[in-house]
């Protein structure tokens, strides 16, 4: 049997063994995964040594980041919780837009905070704002999660300086200020059709309600307490993301060699604005000003604290069996056999750049890794053919979407929705999932359209 398609075949029995144990006979997807990742190994010839040492480096490499962020996001999201500050913000994004309308100010949240942050990271930051706003409508999450996930997905894929469309960008000797325009004119409508519009829908087919562990207690909330203000809980929420932005623009700067990297001011922003130390800064002054100052002990702050990091632990380690997955996929070259066999075919540069991305994003799960390693398989056939700056940024573009398809089972990012949104694998592939590729199919149709004016 020619290799490609037995690895094709061994992944693709992998995910269905995964989806029968977590669907069908509910074993828990931490487990699940595990045994997965053995039976990729196994199937694919790999020592039984490095599989384990793969699998080692696959949840080593998502915890190291993934553990932090998430602990403290979640201590910082139950104190806007349980302070009250997620509902203050919610009920002044409803007087100011209207319980039709607040999806739409979540998109363009969602597409304004992704710019200069991770994903996961706006949306731990932001997921208590979907709760609160939940609540008060009595609708599905996902009429909200869906809008602010797609405008942060739209934008971490498409628009630099997010990590992926820039590294792209230097593979394929891009230019970036192209890479720029094309992510807004292609990124705005992208995020509306899989925001908004695809939010009201499945909101009406999947009734989800916020996590129980969400739930402000009345233990903590009494009567001594004051209300928290919109004001606070806007700054606080600013904060985070103002800091990483501030280390994104320097960074920027520092890279295009406009200022010195060795100068001090720029090592204490570097310092200040990792999501380490953003988080852990609005962390801090959350306890302060949404505990302390609103006339909470420091014993209840330590509580509501310690509520926070129970789920938060279920959440590290899915997330991290999910990046163990995703690594045991990469090691054992499913990916890349897989895109050079059809780098074989004729097709336009567009349409073979989406597939590449489209093929490793499916078979080992991280959008980062799909668009360099497709932009790496590509680079040599746009170097045989001649094309204009612009046409080589939609390269980019599409080769963002085709990382962003149908983020299933071997994505870490599955998980921390499913995980955060309190929904089952099942309602997660029918809503992020299918948000993901209608993210993926828009944006490389819209990139189409925009070739043909090129």
């Amino acid at each position: 049997m020619n290799e490609s398609l037995y690895l094709l075949l061994v992944t693709l029995a992998a995910i269905f063994v995964l989806l029968v144990l977590v669907m069908r006979f509910k074993v828990h997807a931490f487990a699940a995964l595990i045994i997965a990742c053995m039976l990729v190994g196994i199937a694919s010839g790999m020592p039984s040594a490095s599989i384990l040492q793969s699998m080692q480096d696959g949840m080593g490499s998502i915890l190291g980041f993934v553990a932090v962020v998430v602990g403290l996001g979640s201590i910082f999201g139950q104190l806007l919780e349980s302070s009250g500050g997620a509902t203050a913000l919610a009920n002044k994004l409803l007087a100011v837009f209207g319980k039709d309308k607040a999806p739409w100010a979540l998109t363009i949240s969602g597409f304004l905070i992704s710019i200069p942050v991770f994903l996961d990271i706006g949306f731990i930051i932001l997921v208590p704002v979907v709760y609160a706003l939940s609540r008060k409508s009595g609708k599905s999450t996902l009429a909200y999660a869906i809008p602010l996930l797609a405008g942060l997905a739209v934008t971490h894929a498409f628009i630099p300086p997010t990590p992926g469309p820039v590294a792209v960008s230097q593979v394929l000797d891009a230019s970036l200020g192209w890479v720029v325009i094309f992510g807004f004119v292609i990124g705005i409508p992208t995020a509306i059709l899989a925001g908004p519009v695809f939010g009201r829908y499945i909101a009406t087919k999947i009734i989800a309600a916020p996590p129980e562990h969400t739930e402000p207690s009345g233990q903590e909330v009494i009567s001594s307490h004051k209300p928290a203000q919109f004001r606070t809980v806007a700054f606080l929420i600013a904060l985070p993301l103002v800091l990483i932005m501030v280390n994104t623009v320097v960074d920027f700067l520092v890279k295009s060699q406009t200022i010195p990297e060795e100068a001090f001011w720029v090592q204490v922003i570097y310092f200040l604005g990792h999501p380490f130390t953003a988080l852990l800064i609005a962390t801090m002054a959350s306890a302060w000003l949404l505990g302390t100052r609103l006339g909470y002990s420091k014993q209840e702050v330590l509580d509501i604290s310690n509520k926070a990091l129970g789920p938060a632990g279920l959440i590290i380690l899915v997330t991290g069996a999910g990046g163990m997955f995703k690594q045991i996929l990469v090691d054992s070259g499913v990916g890349p056999v897989l895109a050079e066999t059809m780098l074989m075919t004729k097709l336009s540069p567009l349409v073979l750049a989406y597939l590449l991305a489209v093929v490793i994003r499916l078979t080992q799960g991280s959008a980062t890794v799909a668009m360099i390693t497709a932009a790496g398989m590509i680079a040599p056939v746009l170097g045989l053919i001649e094309i204009s700056e612009a046409y080589k940024a939609l390269v980019v573009i599409v080769i963002a979407a085709g990382a962003t398809t149908f983020s299933h089972v071997n994505d870490s990012g599955f998980w921390l929705v499913s995980k955060y949104l309190g929904i089952t694998e099942k309602q997660t592939l029918a809503s992020w999932s299918v948000m993901e590729t209608i993210i993926s199919v828009a944006g490389f149709i819209f990139a189409l359209l925009v070739s043909l004016w090129l």
